[in-house]
């Protein structure tokens, strides 16, 4: 046995891998932090990306190594939705507010890794362009008093915004599903394995890996800085779109959310800390 073949076994790196996959686990459902971008710092994006790109072709090499970090990440995705579900649904504008910390403290973090291969007029441009799209999305519905009902076409985008999420490093599902009501619903269907929920999200998810892995992989590769400031102006707009204004309106209620606030940033930029020395390392 071959020393890479020892070390392919080495349960001292299988742990790591679950661990690492549980935390991209709790990025992909955790407001602010986005799994995409852990499973990047982590050095699994690429690999990833190349299995759900190429199924067929890079199974054998792939797949036995990625197994550990797929367990983790089914460990942290469902062992925090029961969680986020409660706080959600007892302290919503505290919880949502805490959710703006986070996504506020980690932007200086999508700002470097936007910027990894340069910036160009190009960058900025998206970010402005995205930004000002999903501004003009959000206000007109919100204008037009367009409700949202949870049901089964809205679980499949529901899907789709969880895979886009570690497809395109950056993009949070929640940034998408807040603005429109689709958050906490969703959370809750996931904490309580509800069926009519996970199929049709499931779906969802599965339909867009299939028809955007390749075509986003190859933005990725050859669009790398326009396409991650695009994001970024998708995550800004739809940020200030969830601040809950109304929550602001009494002394006491926007202490505690000034708080709450600030603590999101806090835990943002510790976890930016504890990325940055995971890549050094």
């Amino acid at each position: 046995m071959n020393k890479s073949e020892s070390a392919s076994i080495n349960p001292a790196r299988l742990l790591l891998r679950v661990v690492q996959g549980a935390l991209i686990g709790l990025g992909a459902v955790l407001p602010g932090i986005s799994g995409g971008v852990l499973s990047v710092i982590f050095g699994i994006y690429k690999p990833i990306m190349e299995l759900l790109s190429h199924p067929a072709r890079h199974f054998r090499t792939h797949v036995p190594k990625l197994i550990p970090v797929f367990i983790g990440g089914a460990i942290g995705f469902l062992g925090v939705a029961n969680i986020l579900a409660f706080f959600l649904n007892t302290y919503p504008d505290p919880s949502v507010c805490l959710f703006i910390g986070l996504i506020g403290g980690m932007l200086p973090s999508l700002f470097r890794e936007a910027g990894e291969q340069g910036r160009t007029k190009g960058s900025w441009i998206s970010l402005i362009l995205c930004m000002c799209v999903i501004f003009a999305l959000l206000i007109g519905l919100d204008m037009a008093s367009y409700e949202v009902t949870p049901n089964f076409v809205w679980y499949l985008f529901c899907g789709f915004c969880l895979a886009l999420s570690i497809i395109a490093p950056g993009m949070s599902f929640s940034t998408l599903l807040m603005p429109l009501g689709l958050y906490t619903p969703f959370v809750d269907g996931i904490g309580h394995l509800d069926m009519s929920i996970l199929v049709p999200a499931g779906i969802g998810a599965l339909v867009t890996v299939i028809l955007l892995a390749k075509a986003v992989n190859a933005l990725f590769d050859n669009y790398y800085s326009i396409a991650f400031h695009g994001i970024i102006g998708i995550v800004i707009a739809a940020t200030v779109m969830i601040i809950p204004v109304s929550g602001f309106t009494s002394p006491g209620s926007a202490v505690v959310n000034l708080i709450c606030l600030a603590a999101g940033i806090v835990i943002a930029l510790a976890l930016d800390k504890f990325n940055s020395s995971v890549e050094v390392e």
